[in-house]
């Protein structure tokens, strides 16, 4: 793997179907461009050859939860190569709009051991920061439906409760934000999130400085 500049940040946004997380992956670009930076933003699947092959499959349900993963990991693998290392050797802000734990969630949820899944991911950077969008699936249906969309064969209520059950149990460093919220709130306890982490680099970011201190002095404390 290479080596990663020191300005570098992988922001991986997670959270099972409706919980928001490209509504967020977009807030925080725009944020973080005000507070000049440097920002990659992507999304899992990818639109390469692998990445198109699991969105044709989400709708129907074809592939077996092996060849899924299979596929995901070469997906992935790519994203990593060609986007994700790249930009982070050039000390940019990553953000991603699922990665490697929506696998170990999803892919778990249809029976594959999380060690296995995890085995597969040691070429994949850690995250700097996970935030973890929970939500009830209950409302993940309604968003999904109301934006026009109908729940494929993954975005089943019980499906998406397993999953959950997951990501909430995940051995890593998280930041569990209620994505029932605000779309203002649920982004203001992320930029919390990313600030503590900057901050403890000792990178502050080039903001609005007052509203940032506002924020931090009002937020409850997030736990990893």
């Amino acid at each position: 793997m290479s080596s990663r500049h020191p300005d570098s940040l992988l922001i991986v946004i997670e959270g099972i179907d409706g919980a928001g997380k490209t509504t967020l992956a977009n807030s925080l670009r725009t944020w973080l461009l005000d507070g000049g930076r440097s920002v990659t933003i992507s999304k899992e699947p990818t639109t390469g050859p692998w990445g198109m092959k699991l969105r044709e499959s989400a709708a129907t349900g074809r592939l077996t939860p092996q060849d899924e993963l299979d596929y995901l990991v070469k997906d992935r693998e790519q994203h990593v190569s060609e986007l994700i290392s790249p930009a982070l050797d050039c000390g940019e802000i990553v953000i991603l709009d699922r990665y490697y734990p929506s696998t170990v969630a999803y892919q778990g949820a249809a029976g594959i051991p999380l060690n296995t899944v995890l085995d597969a991911h040691g070429f994949a950077p850690q995250p700097d920061v996970l935030l973890l969008l929970d939500v009830e699936p209950r409302v993940g249906i309604e968003r999904i439906r109301a934006r026009g969309d109908k729940p494929n064969a993954f975005e089943t209520y019980d499906n998406l409760e397993a999953c959950r059950a997951i990501f909430l149990d995940l051995e890593m460093p998280k930041v569990v934000i209620n994505a029932a919220q605000s779309p203002e709130q649920v982004c203001a306890e992320a930029q919390f999130a990313i600030l503590k982490e900057l901050a403890e680099r000792g990178d502050p970011l080039k903001s609005d400085t007052e509203r940032v201190r506002d924020l931090i002095a009002v937020m409850p404390r997030l736990t990893a």
